[in-house]
């Protein structure tokens, strides 16, 4: 089959690899998209531990059922499925407590050492395989993985109807942490983005206010919830000092693993300023399927450009510059 491969760090070739043969309880998907995120650069980049390389990458996906091991009893050939691509080891202490996405042994299909999607097929294991729905197109369904990162970042959040939030990022994430709380009852969202062309979709998806920066935006006493969904120190740091007395910050985009950001801890203590992160998905996958069914978030906005397989580099470069919204890698394409 044809597929991308990251061969090391900052290198990517195009080209053929073995087909996957399912174990007893995995299936194999012919992949209909997969999505390209701030993730897949981190690999590209070689700034993401724990990544085995050579790897073929795309962890967000979805397609139909192509074989099935011999003890798969739920899937059969035909089935449209999206996978969770978040592989737990289900032994250690964190995966023994509820906290498979913190396990000790964790590993994601096309992130750490599993072959991914940017590719024909891709091997799955069954528990990580969701139906979809009829109401929910192939071409659409490459959005639950990352729509199920959010709603596990919901999850951490207070979940207080009537609050006030602000979004650092109007990328594919930023805006479905957006929909996300409008939807949860938030009494405004403000969205800020130093990308001005990515506001005006941020406003037609719903935030209430939206600028180049939280300065514009003349809120002195604060948000209750502020999100960073840009993994950028800057905004990092911005974003701390916008948070209201007795207030939430979420570390929800990923930064490089040796960045690091300078915050007043006597501000985080005297306001007790709540600061938690939100590492993948946990228990959310299932609850992505459905929201995305209801069409929380659009799926018709979210995704902007489809590139075959021969144009993932082109579809990177295009991600780096901040092109459009969701990327989704199409291999028929």
């Amino acid at each position: 089959m044809r597929a991308v491969v990251i061969e090391a760090p900052g290198r990517i070739n195009v080209t053929t690899v073995d087909d996957p043969k399912p174990g007893p309880r995995e299936v194999v998907v012919e992949v209909a998209g997969a999505g390209i995120c701030g993730t897949d650069l981190h690999i590209i980049d070689g700034d993401l531990e724990g990544t085995v390389y050579p790897i073929v990458p795309g962890h967000e996906f979805a397609g139909t059922v192509a074989a099935v091991g011999k003890a798969v009893t739920e899937f059969a050939v035909g089935d449209r499925v999206a996978v969770d691509p978040n592989v737990f080891c289900g032994e250690c202490h964190y995966c023994k407590i509820g906290h498979g996405n913190l396990c000790e042994r964790y590993n994601a299909i096309g992130v750490i050492s599993s072959p991914g999607a940017a590719a024909q097929y891709c091997a799955a294991p069954v528990a990580n395989c969701y139906l979809l729905p009829e109401s929910v197109p192939l071409e659409h369904a490459p959005l639950i993985e990352p729509l199920s990162c959010a709603v596990h970042g919901f999850d951490l959040l207070p979940g207080r109807v009537g609050e006030h939030y602000l979004v650092y990022g109007a990328g594919t994430m930023g805006l479905m942490m957006a929909q996300l709380a409008r939807f949860s009852g938030a009494a405004s969202v403000s969205v800020v983005d130093l990308n001005t062309d990515r506001l005006p979709v941020a406003a037609g998806l719903g935030a209430d206010r939206v600028a180049a920066s939280a300065a514009e935006l003349d809120r002195p006493e604060g948000w209750e919830v502020v999100i960073d969904c840009t993994g950028a120190v800057p905004a990092i740091e911005d974003g701390l000092t916008r948070v209201r007395k007795g207030g939430t910050f979420q570390v929800f985009g990923v930064a490089p693993e040796a960045a690091t950001a300078s915050f007043s801890p006597f501000r985080v203590y005297k306001d007790e300023i709540h600061i938690v992160g939100s590492m993948a998905v946990l228990h959310s996958f299932g609850r992505a399927v459905d929201l995305l069914a209801k069409r929380v978030v659009d799926p018709d906005v979210m995704i902007s450009h489809r590139f075959g397989l021969d144009d993932y580099e082109s579809a990177v470069d295009a991600f780096r510059k901040g092109t459009g919204r969701k990327l989704q890698v199409q291999p028929a394409a």
